[in-house]
């Protein structure tokens, strides 16, 4: 209990330190960060399972948030130019995910699972479900989304003059709304209850995802997780991340890191230029292009896009459309891909 005790005193000062210099992400990234070095040091510590599967359950319901009717309208008015994007960041991606695998940077799974544009912690899940080193998949997606972040606050302020700020505390001072906590739960339970009758990889992750979206898009009710649940699910999802890392993993990933970096700044340089198309042949204005094609980042992006002078329907029907298709098609382009991997001579 003192470890624990421990872990949950340092996890806190830390997230409140990164948020307030406005890292994205910080209250996942700074458990993870803390209980690393728990781990590091042989202290034998495990997130039990059914605190993992409730905090999937919770980003389940953050994702199915961003599916709304506006989504839906913006998509059917533009789906060639969505799906053609899509497409082309999809296999950019997994080409850059075959090529540090097969360059032997890091193992073949974690590579393609890393590369994957999507909501970045959706994406460990579903690496983790599918048999990826959960650690090493986070240090790639989120090495890339602290970079996409930063990127989108600049153009966000050389576009606007300003960029998203949320106070360090406001986790805990903003008021949550009884009805829209009850909801959560309860889409959330039903998720939970449909993922273990279907037996699916990640299931709480998708199944009440499924169910969230459908409640917003038939207007049957609002699906908005409170921070209250949202901050308590990141903490879970870092800590069951951070305690599996070992000094071997941990060197590892130093080892590979400035490889990892260059990874994602080529991902990220092909984004722009997906985002340049759009400007040139479609009209789109270039803060909306950059924040729809970014890879990754969708919390972050979302609430750039909504709080600056971007198209925020554009954006976020491109963001949920890249990332329904990678669930649709991910595990298997990362299973086909990592066998390819394996086959191939060493360099």
């Amino acid at each position: 209990m003192r470890r624990w005790g421990l872990l949950a005193g340092g996890s806190v000062a830390l997230a409140l330190t990164l948020d307030l210099i406005g890292l994205p992400a910080a209250w996942l990234i700074a458990p993870m960060l803390a209980a690393i070095a728990v781990a590091v040091r042989g202290a034998p510590m495990v997130v039990p399972m059914s605190l993992s599967i409730a905090a999937q359950a919770v980003i389940g319901c953050l994702i199915a948030h961003a599916v709304t009717p506006d989504i839906v309208t913006t998509f059917s008015a533009n789906w060639p130019l969505f799906l053609a994007t899509t497409a082309a960041t999809i296999l950019a991606s997994g080409l850059l995910g075959y090529l540090l695998a097969h360059w032997r940077v890091v193992p073949g799974t974690v590579a393609i699972w890393g590369s994957t544009p999507g909501a970045a912690t959706a994406m460990v899940v579903m690496a983790q479900a599918w048999g990826a080193d959960a650690r090493l998949v986070a240090v790639m997606v989120y090495l890339r989304v602290v970079m996409v972040a930063g990127l989108a606050s600049v153009v966000a302020l050389a576009s606007t003059g300003h960029v998203a700020r949320t106070p360090a505390t406001s986790c805990w001072t903003m008021a949550t709304a009884p009805g829209a906590l009850a909801l959560t739960l309860a889409v959330s339970g039903a998720g939970t209850l449909l993922g273990r009758v279907l037996r699916m990889p990640a299931g709480a992750l998708v199944c009440t995802m499924a169910i969230g979206a459908l409640l917003n898009l038939t207007d049957v009710a609002r699906v908005d997780p409170p921070r209250l649940l949202l901050v308590p699910a990141y903490v879970v999802i870092g800590w069951r991340i951070g305690l599996g890392f070992t000094r071997e993993t941990l060197a590892a990933s130093a080892r590979a890191l400035p490889r990892l970096a260059l990874a994602s700044a080529v991902l990220l340089a092909f984004s722009c230029v997906m985002a340049a198309l759009l400007v040139r042949f479609a009209g789109i204005d270039p803060l909306s292009a950059y924040l729809a094609t970014s890879p990754g980042g969708m919390d972050a992006i979302a609430v750039i896009a909504s709080t600056s002078a971007a198209d925020a329907p554009f954006v976020m029907a491109l963001q949920v459309v890249r990332f329904l298709m990678v669930m649709a098609i991910g595990p298997a382009l990362a299973t086909w891909l990592a066998g390819r991997t394996v086959k191939s001579p060493t360099p």
